[in-house]
């Protein structure tokens, strides 16, 4: 009990130092009220603006890295794929529907809706309707984006627009041979 009591003083001890450091650290690695809102805004124009519109304006730094799953990509790639998102579901309507922005990052919830009446991105026109979900993170510089990892319903989009074989269902179990019982 005593070697118990002696080893919490200690943590508190260290605790207790280390908090004003802490505190300084964490306080100059907040982005302002403005820098927040400035970035969020930046963010949602990425849909707004670009995917919605096909109006690609948005600042991003020369150097930006994006990240697809187990690859990378340049902002040219990201572009041509945005592009090619909008000829194949030319009434594309992304929804923004939440936003969390802290330090350098803004996550984005997004809904995106269209119908698949042209060819793009690899996808032939099936005529379909489709709606499916995802996620983006960005991280800013400056007030431009430099980089960003999004996470979308893939799946659920091929299975809308019937790209993908049917469903089998599973074959149940053999049964043993009785000798094995």
């Amino acid at each position: 009990m005593k070697t118990l009591k002696i080893l919490l003083s200690a943590v508190a001890t260290i605790v207790a130092l280390a908090a004003p450091f802490t505190c300084r650290a964490e306080s100059s690695e907040n982005a302002s009220a403005e820098t927040l809102a400035l970035n969020k805004d930046v963010t949602r124009r990425v849909y707004e603006e670009g995917l919605n519109q096909g109006r690609f304006e948005v600042p991003y730094r020369a150097d930006f890295v994006g990240h697809g799953g187990r690859n990378t990509f340049t902002h040219a790639d990201g572009m041509a794929e945005a592009r090619g998102w909008r000829e194949a579901f030319p009434d594309l309507r992304i929804t923004v529907e939440k936003q969390v922005a802290e330090n350098d990052l803004v996550a984005v919830r997004w809904t995106a809706r269209g119908t698949n009446t042209g060819t793009g991105n690899g996808i032939p026109a099936t005529g379909k309707a489709v709606e499916i979900t995802g996620t983006t993170l960005f991280r800013m510089d400056e007030g431009k984006i430099a980089e960003e990892w999004t996470c979308a319903d893939s799946l659920g989009l091929m299975r809308q627009l019937e790209l993908l074989p049917p469903r089998t269902a599973a074959a149940p179990p053999a049964k043993a041979p009785a000798a094995a019982r």
